[in-house]
């Protein structure tokens, strides 16, 4: 495996690094491609916690889209982030309320499988989020896929050892 590594000259190496890069731009575009198409940040998620069983499971990966005028309504899946937190959260969607005044939509959630609805997540005192806290609403998922981002994020050793294995693998293998 290393010997092909010591037989390749300084250029063949740079060669190697160059298509790396390229495969990582390309996916990088790609992603971006799909979060234009569907009008979200986030095209992509992965559910981390049981709060939406039966429904979704721990570890599906969930297709997200947001439509630019198509209204939030009551039982519709949704993906929100609140403001200060890095994880969005997978809720349905319980009410739907219109200021007239500010022509503002606010919005109450709940997981599935929660006893109570998600004010106790939200801000202290804050009773609904807004219509801007979506990042998109779910258009299908995939059963169990994202576990494999389960696992590398609650075994971070096993992120690194697996990025290390495929850049080596990329790194030796000429074609």
């Amino acid at each position: 495996m290393f010997a092909e590594l010591r037989r390749m000259n300084v250029r063949q190496v740079a060669l190697q690094f160059l298509n790396i890069l390229t495969i990582a731009a390309s996916a990088l575009m790609i992603w971006k491609g799909i979060a234009v198409v569907t009008n979200t940040e986030s095209p992509i998620v992965v559910v981390l916690s049981g709060s939406m069983e039966p429904a979704f499971h721990r570890g599906d990966l969930l297709f997200l889209t947001l439509p630019k005028n198509e209204p939030v309504e009551i039982n519709d899946i949704c993906v929100f982030k609140l403001p200060g937190r890095d994880i969005p959260i997978v809720h349905r969607v319980l009410k739907v309320h219109e200021d007239v005044k500010t022509k503002k939509e606010y919005i109450l959630t709940k997981g599935d499988a929660n006893p109570r609805d998600d004010r106790v997540l939200y801000d202290a005192r804050q009773m609904w989020i807004h219509k801007e806290n979506i990042v998109g609403k779910v258009k299908g998922f995939m059963p169990y896929v994202g576990m494999v981002t389960i696992l590398m994020n609650d075994y971070p050793w096993m992120k690194f050892a697996l990025l290390g294995v495929l850049g080596l693998f990329v790194l030796i293998h000429r074609e």
